[in-house]
């Protein structure tokens, strides 16, 4: 019964998971059709530049050169979001991995916590076995045997070790909380693993190479470069 319960509960919150990832694929094959018709955009005007930039004046040479880092541009921004998607279908489908593992834990305390407390329930039967044993033997003092019997058998159950239930170890909090996959590469200043949110430092040489928002403090993709505290300070060094 309680695996039915479980079992339907985790169904349950599978129920729109499809349909999220379905979304979030669709979304990442319209960005790549959109960088693929940039890229046609950009070798079309690349090779119109090259053929012609003799003959024209050099402020339209600046204009049609300023258009092609612009369409070069908006490509970064289609492969910064095709990124963020993906980090996001990750976290989508980990999380559910982390409610399996909460919900197994939490069905595995239960069976514990049951056959325990089955297992120290008081057996009355040799109790009851001895006190009217008792009282054959030793009619004439029945009263002070039959006290004899009660306090032995409130010694026994008070003397019965009390162990505490496995069930308060687990809780779908601490499962959550529980270390990740220690070949998972960590990122960012905190040195964990990617979750929510991200931003890549245009910094090829980064070292980190991928931030958390709430960790760089953004909470909304900045437009243009954007380089991560580190990084920022070494140009800035490097410009005095």
């Amino acid at each position: 019964m309680a695996t039915a319960i479980y079992l339907e509960q985790y169904l349950d919150s599978l129920e729109e998971l499809p349909a999220e990832l379905q979304r979030n694929f669709q979304l990442m094959r319209q960005l790549d059709e959109r960088t693929e018709e940039l890229k046609v955009d950009i070798d079309k005007l690349t090779v119109e530049y090259v053929s012609e930039a003799k003959e024209i004046q050099p402020n339209i040479r600046l204009e049609r050169i300023k258009k092609i880092q612009e369409l070069y541009i908006k490509c970064q921004e289609y492969a910064d979001d095709k990124v963020q998607l993906a980090m996001q279908t990750y976290e989508m489908v980990d999380k559910h991995i982390r409610k399996l593992d909460s919900d197994l834990a939490r069905f595995e305390a239960d069976l514990k916590d049951k056959s325990l407390q089955e297992s120290t329930k008081p057996s009355t039967s040799k109790a009851e076995e001895s006190a009217t044993n008792d009282k054959k033997k030793r009619k004439k003092g029945r009263n002070n045997s039959d006290d004899e019997a009660k306090n032995s058998k409130k010694k026994k159950v008070a003397e019965t070790p009390t162990l505490p239930s496995l069930a308060l170890s687990y809780s779908s909090s601490d499962v959550l909380d529980m270390p990740v996959d220690p070949n998972e590469p960590t990122y960012c200043l905190c040195h964990q693993v990617s979750y929510g949110e991200m931003i890549g430092c245009d910094n090829q040489d980064c070292p980190i190479e991928w931030f958390h928002f709430g960790c760089v403090g953004l909470t909304s993709k900045p437009k243009g470069k954007w380089f991560c505290p580190k990084c920022r300070e070494e140009r800035d060094k490097k410009k005095k």
